[in-house]
Formats: C-alpha cells, structure tokens, sequence
C-alpha cells in the first residue's frame, strides 16, 4: 500500500470514529441554518423582481422647431403579463424553476464558502485528536494568530471577488466559463485549508518548505476535494474529513522534516 492509499484509509477510519462524527455535527448544522435563511432570502427577492418590474421610458420630438420630452414610468405589478405570467400553473412554475434554479446553484457554492468558515474554527481541536491518535511525537508548535488570520481571510476573499468580476468574459464561453467560474472559489479553498492546517501544525519555515517542495502535490488534494464539495450536500458532512485528510499529509511531512533536522 503506498503512502497516500494509506492516508486515505487512515483517514476514512478516523472520520468514522465517535469524536469526529460529534465534529462533524456542528459544521452541518450552522451551515444549514445559514444557508437556509440566504436561501429563502435570495430565492424570495428574485420572486419580487420578478412580480414587480418598473419601466421608465423617455421620448423627444420636435414640434414647429421646439424639442419638446415626455416622461413614461410605469411599475409592472399585477398587471395582464404578470398576472398571466404567474396564475398560469405552466408559466409560473417555469419562472420559478429558474428562480430555484439560479439560487440553488448560489447556495451551493455558497455552502463550501461557509463550510470553510465554520471548520476554521474546529481545525486545531480535529488536529490535536489525529496526533494524539496517530503523532504523539509529533509537537503542534504552530504559527498562526487571530489577527493574521482574520487579515489573511479577508485579503483571499477579497482576491476571490476580483477574480469573479476579471473572469465575467469567459463565462459566456462554454466549458471555459465552468473552469472560469470554479477557478476563484478554488482558490479560496486551497488558501483557507493549507493555511488552517499547516499553521495549526508547522512552525512558518516548515510549512514554506512543505509548500515548495509539495506545493503541486497539495494543489492535486484540495482541487480533490473541492470537486467532492460541489456534490451537493457532501461539503456538510466532509468538511471534517478535509481537515483530517490534510492533517495527516502534513504529520508525515513534519516528521520527515524535522528527522532531518
């Protein structure tokens, strides 16, 4: 069995016990209650949009040489269209599966954006019960604080968000725009679960190290498990077993590490 097989299996064994399935209990459950709210919120304001619409025209003609402007404003609610639109049972069903739809597909990447978030909070906690399993010799020294990683969050987030409005181009292209619209949440996936992990483990030094010797090979996991979270529903349950599955790539590369030293 090679090395990764066997972290893998490792893995799957520390996930199913006790104390990881209770871990795994609360980011499900503030996720939901999260994204249950948003859901019902953005699903509920497209509806609104959608029965209510304000249509403002201007038109400018020129009588005996005088340019003379009128002024149309008009709100679209409950009027023939509307009505027809959302009392047929076929053409309101139709808008709201689209409404559904396109909001379903929000709280979906909306979710591993959350997910993330809440597993922050659990990762030092899940990672003391796999040394205390697998790495007694291994110690946590770590590096992170609370300020470097609230700035570092908010600097990923904010790189995430400009790498959406610098990839509109490319969504209208087809196959493209699903690498185009995927690459930027990725991208705050990869950071958030390298930095969470490593720096709940390493000292700085080592983990630069472990990014420059092993940055594709840690690249290939996260994009691994990004793709299991856009199965809907999976990151909710999963979110755990990234943190175990990193954290043991990053025990066995401490302790080489550090044998050589």
């Amino acid at each position: 069995m090679n090395e990764e097989t066997s972290i893998l299996s490792r893995s799957i064994k520390d996930l199913l016990t006790k104390k990881m399935m209770a871990y795994s209990i609360m980011p499900f459950i503030i996720s939901m209650i999260v994204l249950y709210i948003l859901f019902f919120i953005v699903a509920g304001m497209g509806v609104d949009q959608l029965t209510t619409m304000d249509i403002q025209s201007t038109q400018t003609t020129i009588q005996n040489g005088i340019p003379h402007t009128e002024s149309f404003s008009a709100t679209l609610e409950n009027t023939a269209i509307i009505k027809f639109l959302m009392s047929s049972a076929l053409t309101s069903w139709i808008a709201s599966f689209f409404v559904y739809t396109i909001g379903g597909f929000l709280v979906l990447y909306l979710s591993i954006f959350v997910a993330l978030i809440v597993i922050g909070f659990l990762t030092h906690k899940i990672l003391t019960e796999i040394k205390f399993r697998h790495y007694p010799d291994i110690e946590m020294i770590g590096y992170s604080n609370a300020v470097e990683s609230i700035f570092l969050t908010l600097k990923w987030v904010a790189v995430m968000i400009v790498l959406f409005l610098v990839f509109i181009p490319l969504y209208f292209i087809p196959l493209v725009n699903v690498i185009a619209f995927n690459f930027p949440l990725y991208y705050f996936f990869h950071k958030m679960m390298t930095y969470d992990v490593s720096s709940a483990i390493c000292t700085k030094e080592e983990a630069l190290k472990i990014k420059f010797f092993h940055g594709s090979t840690l690249r290939l996991k996260t994009l691994g498990l990004y793709l299991l979270s856009l199965i809907p529903f999976v990151i909710f349950f999963a979110s755990v077993f990234y943190v175990i599955y990193l954290g043991h790539s990053y025990f066995i590369e401490v302790r080489k590490l550090r044998e050589e030293a």
